[in-house]
């Protein structure tokens, strides 16, 4: 979490009957009701200037999700839900995956939060028509929804803050007959030099900067029966990454890392209904990512001569079909193909190349209370690959591939109570990096499976101005054949190995409260998450019935907002109990419970006539200056502050 974007939680959800809810919000991909409704969800654009969250801040609140933050901006931000793996969860920008065929680690610190409406957590598949078949096959699933302008609008931001943060924004959004267009530019510095304790000193983060620039245009169409939309985005940054906090000798810096990156995609999606029977969407993408990382020996003469250079390709097609066979019966039909490439300029060079194929087919039937679903997945995977042997290099194959079916129910007997309930199947394939690269392949891995079972009991009930909202979410997953790094002589060299087997248990709790009086709003939501995630690889090892890496049994957060006119003020807390980061739960790898406070205080004026509209915000994160620890050796930041206002025309 950067230390200048506080946790804005309920600021950005309140609505007059169900907090924290998209039940309300209207959004375009909410065209028909889901089997099963998102575990959480975040509305970002109901507050003006106090939804300027970054999304790595607005999802860590999940109940359930750890977000593992490397610290400052510029540090690495992957997500974990209910402790499958970051590689276990698919992130979907309006329905299409983010993927990263390299090492499956989508890093939500690249994304925005400024463009999208809202952001949706679902723990199994939803259950709506015309998904692709890559929403089916993931474990859990994580949905950005961006919307088309409602209005003509030109909004410049500007931030700063703490640690030499810069922030300032464009964005256009421009309406005209059945299209609408929206173009946005983003440029994020900051110099990352936060102060940490070093044992018996404190001391300045070094070789944390970062200067970036996000560019992004998309362009939304009408048609009768149907719509379209297509996004270009482009992404450009130069960071330092700080590395570990270890003792070291006198002289030396902890880090002379950098990396540059350059991404770009295009992603287009068409959805149309043809008949009131029969529906159909086609989505497009190609992406092509750039970096460079380098290790700078002559600035760390204790560091290994890296001067890496990677580019990563990916196409991808999908075609879903819908056929409503009655009323409450409809039959859906998706399939995916997507190839990626990955070329490099390292020693072990071996140019990978993979054609993944995803196919489902699903089920729903829903009466007056209750709503049923049902799919099989299948998912296929050619690698080719080229391996050094004794006389020289050849090309290889190899093929993987799992069928995942799923079964999911909803039952609401009543207006204020609901309780539905799944069982599903899912598997990650190894990732490049996994079997080729870093001097650790091994083209032998098989996929990494999971089991998910779940239930949920939802309870909602209004009393004259009060809402009152509750959920509580029972659930056990079991991973087989997890794929491990085990050490060798060397700390450079590892080797990929499936050995692993996971049992986890846990249980979510959330409930809130909201109501509106004249003027007046507020909302309060408590959320606690208990997680048993006991690694059961190897009887005869001495970390068998541990608890997993970075996955703490106790969790949870409180966040409160209030509204007055055009006054907006949010506070919210987290703690997080120990946790360890490494199987072996001893002293050593234990890294420290820890509770962070963040408020936000925004005005918005609205001047009237022809006039621009102005927002102001100040944000206070981490306002008890607590020092703590995400990843193990990584220091998050102190207290920080950051301003900033917006002007709209």
């Amino acid at each position: 979490m950067h230390p200048c974007l506080p946790l804005l939680v309920l600021a950005v959800s309140v609505t007059a009957q169900r907090p924290d809810t998209l039940a309300e919000a209207h959004l375009s991909a909410y065209r028909d009701i889901p089997v099963l409704r998102p575990s959480e969800d975040i509305r970002l654009d109901a507050v003006p200037a106090a939804a300027n969250m970054q999304l790595a801040d607005a999802v860590s609140r999940f109940t359930g999700v750890q977000v593992k933050d490397y610290g400052g901006l510029g540090g690495l931000k992957t997500i974990n839900i209910r402790s499958l793996g970051s590689e276990h969860t698919g992130v979907f920008l309006d329905g299409i995956q983010i993927d990263n065929a390299q090492n499956m680690q989508v890093d939500l610190g690249r994304l925005s939060a400024d463009n999208l409406a809202a952001v949706a957590l679902f723990n199994a598949h939803k259950g709506l028509r015309l998904q692709t078949a890559k929403e089916y096959a993931a474990g859990a699933t994580l949905h950005l929804y961006s919307e088309a302008p409602a209005a003509d609008r030109f909004l410049v931001r500007l931030r700063g803050g703490s640690f030499g943060t810069v922030n300032p924004l464009i964005d256009w959004g421009k309406r005209f007959g059945r299209m609408s267009m929206r173009t946005s530019a983003e440029f994020v510095a900051s110099r990352g030099d936060y102060k940490y304790p070093y044992f018996d000193t404190t001391l300045v983060r070094e070789n944390g900067d970062i200067r970036s620039l996000r560019l992004e245009s998309q362009l939304f169409g009408r048609l009768d029966g149907g719509s379209w939309r297509l996004r270009l985005y482009g992404y450009g940054s130069e960071r330092g990454f700080p590395g570990p906090v270890i003792r070291r000798a006198s002289g030396f810096p902890f880090s002379a890392e950098r990396q540059a990156d350059q991404d770009m995609f295009a992603q287009f999606a068409w959805e149309q209904d043809w008949t009131p029977v029969y529906s159909s969407a086609l989505r497009l993408k190609y992406a092509n990512n750039y970096t460079h990382y380098a290790t700078h020996p002559e600035k760390n003469p204790m560091a290994l001569p890296y001067d890496l250079h990677y580019r990563q390709q990916s196409a991808y097609l999908s075609f879903a079909q819908c056929l409503a066979l009655s009323d409450g019966w409809a039959v859906d039909i998706a399939t995916d193909l997507q190839g990626n490439s990955l070329d490099t300029d390292i020693g072990q060079n071996v140019s990978p190349r993979r054609l993944c194929f995803t196919g489902a087919l699903a089920t729903r039937y829903a009466v007056e209370k209750l709503r049923l679903a049902a799919h099989v997945a299948y998912m296929g995977a050619y690698d080719n690959y080229a391996l050094q042997r004794a006389g020289g290099w050849s090309r290889e194959d190899s093929w993987r591939d799992a069928w995942m079916p799923s079964v999911s129910a909803a039952w609401t007997p009543s207006d204020w109570l609901e309780l539905d309930a799944f069982v599903k199947r899912s598997f990650r394939l190894p990732s490049f990096n996994d079997l080729y690269y870093s001097l650790m392949g091994n083209s032998a891995l098989r996929p990494e499976s999971a089991m998910q079972t779940g239930v949920d009991l939802h309870l909602r009930h209004s009393v004259g101005k009060w809402s009152f909202d509750g959920r509580i979410s029972p659930y056990y997953n079991r991973v087989d054949d997890k794929i491990v790094a085990i050490p060798t002589a060397s700390q450079f060299r590892w080797t990929m190995l499936n050995i692993g087997l996971a049992d986890i248990i846990g249980l979510d709790m959330k409930t809130g409260a909201s109501c509106v009086v004249g003027d007046f709003k507020g909302s309060l939501v408590l959320r606690y998450t208990y997680q048993r995630a006991i690694d059961h690889s190897d009887p005869e090892s001495l970390t068998y019935g541990n608890q997993l890496p970075y996955i703490p049994r106790h969790s949870g957060s409180a966040d409160l907002s209030l509204e007055w006119r055009r006054w907006m003020f949010a506070w919210n807390t987290q703690l997080v109990g120990e946790k360890w980061s490494r199987s072996a739960n001893t002293d050593d790898y234990r890294i420290e419970p820890w509770s962070v406070s963040d408020a936000v205080l925004s005005r918005t004026f609205d001047f009237g006539g022809r006039l621009p509209s102005l927002a102001a915000s100040i944000r206070l994160a981490n306002i008890f200056d607590h020092r703590y620890q995400i990843v193990q050796g990584y220091p998050m930041p102190g207290r920080s502050v950051l301003a900033g206002i917006d002007i709209s025309f």
